[in-house]
């Protein structure tokens, strides 16, 4: 169990944190236990890291301050092993070093400092630039699977959902074009068999000149009987 002035301490650093926000870091204790703390460190402009979100985990000792933190990364990042303790002398390897004064926003400012460095030490790794860069790109997909990240962190599964829907309609597009275009053509063809059906003019006109002279034929015929009956109505 916390001790009482470690509990005071860490609860007035979380109240200087709302009221004064570190620069590309976020930081919140777990709300059933306040010596676990997570965090989310921004990746700088201008770094491999640009446009990353690697999220990660403090442990404090029931003596702090007076005794240093553990400090871990979770999300993959090309710089630090995942789910280590890193070695910094601001952490638990070096309690020799550790500076009362130190605070959870000095910790992470120093951690992130650290991370745009290429300096060896326990819990890092050797990637490339491009590796680095991609693991960037997939590290906010990958933090908001974790059921605790969402908990903690709601405007971080915000920014990624806006990610996805502002990607969405460039997927969606190419579809409705192509769909697009199936009715197009499906009109065509309907108008190409429309124009089978049609009879053509020539035809008309031919069917008019044929049936023209029938009804002259009977005109003539009923004549022609009118003329021949005359002589018998005389008589």
């Amino acid at each position: 169990m916390a001790e009482k002035a470690c509990v005071k301490r860490l609860q007035k650093e979380y109240r200087a944190l709302c009221k004064e926000p570190v620069s590309h870091v976020v930081a919140r204790p777990s709300p059933s236990d306040i010596l676990e703390w997570h965090y989310v460190l921004e990746g700088s402009l201008g770094t491999p890291f640009a446009g990353g979100y690697y999220y990660g985990k403090i442990k404090f000792p029931s003596e702090y301050p007076f005794k240093p933190p553990g400090i871990s990364m979770t999300t993959p990042n090309g710089r630090f092993m995942t789910q280590k303790k890193i070695c910094l002398s601001m952490s638990d390897f070096h309690p020799e070093s550790w500076n009362p004064m130190w605070s959870v926003s000095s910790i992470l400012t120093g951690l992130l400092s650290f991370m745009m460095d290429n300096s060896p030490t326990t819990g890092s790794v050797n990637t490339t630039v491009s590796e680095k860069q991609r693991l960037a790109k997939a590290s906010l997909a990958f933090n908001c699977k974790n059921p605790t990240f969402r908990k903690l962190f709601p405007e971080y599964v915000e920014k990624y959902e806006e990610q996805r829907l502002s990607e969405q309609p460039v997927i969606e597009e190419q579809p409705v074009v192509a769909k697009q275009e199936e009715n197009s053509q499906d009109l065509l063809g309907k108008k190409d068999e429309l124009k089978g059906v049609e009879t053509p003019k020539e035809d008309v006109k031919e069917a008019k000149k044929q049936s023209f002279p029938m009804w002259m034929v009977l005109l003539l015929v009923s004549f022609v009987g009118l003329v021949m009956s005359l002589p018998l109505m005389q008589l």
